[in-house]
């Protein structure tokens, strides 16, 4: 059993501004979700190896989380002047990208086998390697968890985790899987 009161803490620390508790049992993988990834809207299907076909099938998802049975989700919340503000979602993005590096900096001293799912494309290197050379960051790569085929605003409902933290917000989820 994790100990959720030292995770949130951290979690704090990190700079997210909402958090909760996993079941793992509560994640659906679902081919809607990567047939949306496939319409390529975002520009990175078939460009990285954090985004599919790259980073693997459903099963291949299903599979790596065998084995795991919590976790903890993790948001970072933007305030926007409306729903048009490209600069403070921008920043959203970037907060939650930094949060989550140093998050999962301060899991690995503690745990092993950590299962990250982030936020959108990486954003690791300038230029991906994808697909004429491997993964400069292996270790480091965290798909997105829609690239991983889950709908995140289920995944945070059935955990009772808030998606909608209301008008003029934007909410950038992700989480970390740990035995």
């Amino acid at each position: 059993m994790l100990d959720y009161e030292k995770l949130f803490k951290l979690a704090e620390k990190c700079g997210f501004n909402s958090y909760g508790k996993l079941d793992v049992s509560t994640l659906k993988f679902l081919p809607e979700v990567r047939d949306m990834c496939k319409a390529n809207t975002c520009g990175m299907y078939d460009k990285s190896w954090a985004c599919p076909p790259a980073c693997g099938t459903l099963d291949k998802m299903r599979e790596k989380v065998q084995g795991y049975k919590e976790g903890i989700l993790v948001q970072t919340v933007g305030q926007l002047e409306d729903s048009m503000d490209w600069d403070g979602i921008q920043e959203t993005s970037k907060k939650q990208a930094d949060n989550f590096a140093k998050m999962w900096e301060e899991l690995e001293k503690e745990y092993v086998n950590i299962m990250a799912m982030g936020t959108g494309a990486c954003t690791k290197c300038k230029k991906c390697t994808y697909p004429d050379a491997p993964c400069r960051f292996p270790d480091k790569v965290a798909s997105s968890m829609e690239a991983c085929g889950l709908v995140v605003s289920d995944v945070c409902t059935a955990n009772g985790v808030k998606y909608n933290h209301g008008p003029n917000t934007i909410c950038y989820t992700g989480c970390f899987l740990l035995k």
